[in-house]
Order: C-alpha cells, then structure tokens, then sequence
C-alpha cells in the first residue's frame, strides 16, 4: 500500500478527481489531496475529505507547529504525486520552479515521480509557452496523460479535455506498482551522440540529445531490469536507478558496449554513433587557420550493431534493437539495415519530418522486423519506449532467465 499525493488544481474538469481518488483507493493505496485556492472553487474540499478520510490540504500557511513544513513531510512519505487536472497556470508553475502555494512548494521538495493530467482550452494547450512548459518538465522526467479530444467546457472542439479517470487512475497505478515483466532481465541501450575529436578544440558530432535512448532506459529500469546505459555527451541527466557509463567517442561507445554484451538479455542501439573518425586520432595541438583548404582524412568507426549481429551468431539472445534514422526511401533502407546487421527489430523514422527528428520530445517510429511493418502515429519519445520495451519483454518472455552468459 502507497500513499499518493494528488494536487488538483483550478479548473472544471477538477471534480473528475474525485473518481481518480476513489480508484487509486479501490486499488489499496492511501490517498493524500492538496487542492489549489482556485480548485476549491470547483469542488468543495468536503467531498475528498469524505471518501479519503483524510484532511485535505488547501494552503501552506495552515496555523500549528508544523504547519510550514507539512509539504516536505508529505514529499518524504508520497510514492507519487499526481496532478490532476494541471491547468496551464500549474503547468507554468512546475515548469518554473514557483513555490507559491502548497502544491508547487510540494512539487519542488517531492523526489517522488511525478504524473500530470492536463486539462484547458484547446488553444490555451497548444500555445507556445504551453508546450514549451510541457517539454521543460517532460525533460526533468516528468510523465503525462494526454488530454483527450472532443467538446470541451467552454464549447470549443479540440485537444484539452482531461483524460478519463480510469486512463488517469491506470497510469498512476503503473508507476506506483509496474509490471515486473523485466525482473532479472540485464538490458543494455545506448544513447546520445558520440564526439570525434579534430583537436583539443574541435570535434565532430551531431544532432542527438539522447533523449529517445534515456526514455528506454528508464521505462526498462520501471518494468524491473538491471540496465546499463552507455550514455554519450548530452546536457540530459539519466534516469535515476540506472548504471551509467558515459563516453565520449565511437572507440569508446564500441569499448563500453563489448564490455557488458555477454550479460546482456538485449540490447538497444539508440546512440547516434559516428560512422566515421579523424584518421590517425586528434593533432595534439589545435590546428592552426592557414591560407587555402583544409583537408581531413576520416576513416571508418566499427559498426557497433553489425559487430553485435556477428557476435551473437545467430542465437535468441540477446535481443537486439537498432535505429534508422534517416530521411529518404526510410522503410526500404531500415529492412537491409536490419537484415544486413542481423538484429530482431529496427526502428526506423524519417528525420526530415517535423517532430520526428533529433532534439524533440516526439517522434514517428516504424518497427521493421522479419514479420512486417508496423508504423505509428506522431508520440512522445516516452510512448515510443514503451513500445520498444514492450517488444523486448514480448521477445524475452519465451527464453528463460540467464544464470551465466551466454
């Protein structure tokens, strides 16, 4: 049994969050509500008290001796604080840091995972700063139940309507209590770019965040694997209750996965590797402008999937998933990828198109394996990884769990 914080916040879909209570209750968990000064105007504070038994929390300046910090001890005890319904104004507020009533104090001093459920006007959601919000805290890891579509309260058509309390009370109880279908597994993913380096100055790299790779790691962690993650160089921070490796290069990204492949029961290429190198390694000292060209030599990096298609020689395990990205004749090019590198799933998206390409939150994912296609729709990196996981723990469920390396 859990105890959940649930923040409601200032809008009219604030009484779906009664029944989100009572199924998070049904479930076994104890429920702790904080509702903002604005959602009180909603829902009267009464009716959670009722069916939680509980005094709910409607501001931080409540008189007793520890009244101001009744916010951090309830971070301490939450396994999850779920916002729901976040209206834009919380959304801005979490994304910014703000702790001006108890529900923002709460958010900033929880270590708990955090789930939003937004809820607006449909134009309000797809504003700018809206979205930029969404991505600020969706980088911090912070999760989301999509809004629905359909009439809203103030009589508009279009994305904002709050998710329906059972998709809402089915995430929380996801996280809180995941499937364990990974417990025992060892998964290994890649992700981030690599850096070639020309001099001590320069180098060459490119586009990738590593946040598609990160998000596999994380939702594989979540279903219960030990996970390895070989991160190259990114400003992201990877999810917590993970092995970390950080390299800098595609020598280096080669060397860290060699080194933990015979353990593995799959691995994820996500890393966007350099395929080729400065011949010869980095000058030692930077290399000076001079009149005319520059001519660098590159030489070809080790193609770190083939190298593991030709390892694995063709057994079950590990499952092995690599990435296609690229921009023209993308399904064509992903089944030679896959076949050629002998590997059990590509996925492939086409990087030219908008929200599918490097330093997003969204992508398109087509997965090619030896059985077909299957394309989806424009999705949060995270809602990709689910699908990528959920292949790997669809392909492992028929092996057993490895006591020694294979």
């Amino acid at each position: 049994m859990a105890l959940v914080a649930v923040g409601v916040s200032g809008g009219i879909s604030a009484y779906k969050a009664v029944e989100v209570v009572r199924l998070l209750q049904k479930a076994g968990h104890q429920v702790a509500v904080v509702m903002t000064r604005a959602a009180t105007r909603f829902v009267g504070p009464l009716t959670f008290e009722a069916i939680t038994q509980r005094r709910v929390i409607t501001s931080q300046w409540t008189p007793g001796a520890n009244a101001d910090i009744e916010h951090i001890a309830l971070a301490s005890e939450a396994a999850l604080l779920l916002v729901a319904p976040a209206t834009a104004n919380t959304l801005a507020k979490l994304a910014h840091g703000f702790g001006s009533d108890f529900l923002t104090s709460l958010a900033l001093a929880t270590r708990a995972p955090v789930l939003v459920a937004p809820a607006m006007n449909t134009h309000m959601y797809d504003h700018p700063a809206t979205q930029a919000n969404m991505a600020t805290l969706r980088a911090r890891g912070v999760r989301f139940v999509e809004p629905g579509e359909g009439y809203l309260a103030c009589g508009w058509v279009g994305k904002g309507r709050l998710a329906e309390p059972d998709v809402i009370a089915a995430e929380a109880l996801r996280i809180i209590d995941p499937p364990r279908l990974l417990r025992g597994r060892r998964v290994l993913v890649t992700a981030g770019p690599t850096f070639e380096d020309l001099d001590p100055v320069r180098y060459l790299g490119n586009r990738s965040s590593g946040r598609m790779g990160i998000a596999i790691a994380a939702e594989a962690a979540q279903l219960g694997a030990d996970v390895t993650l070989v991160l190259g160089p990114t400003s992201l921070a990877p999810p917590p209750g993970v092995r970390t490796v950080r390299v800098r290069s595609a020598h280096d990204m080669h060397g860290a996965v060699s080194a933990a492949r015979a353990t593995a029961d799959a691995i994820v290429m996500a890393a966007a590797v350099a395929d080729y190198t400065p011949a010869g390694g980095a000058a030692g000292d930077k290399v000076k402008k001079q009149d005319g060209d520059l001519t660098v030599t590159l030489e070809r990096t080790v193609d770190i999937l083939a190298d593991l298609g030709r390892w694995r020689e063709g057994r079950a395990r590990p499952v092995l998933v690599g990435f296609a990205a690229e921009t023209t004749d993308v399904l064509a090019h992903a089944a030679r990828k896959r076949e050629s590198k002998q590997v059990d799933l590509i996925v492939a998206n086409d990087v030219s198109q908008a929200g599918a390409g490097f330093e997003v939150e969204t992508n398109i994912g087509s997965f090619v394996t030896a059985e077909g296609v299957q394309t989806f729709p424009l999705e949060t990196k995270t809602a990709l990884a689910t699908r990528i996981v959920a292949f790997l723990a669809e392909r492992l469920a028929a092996t057993p769990v490895a006591t020694v390396a294979p």
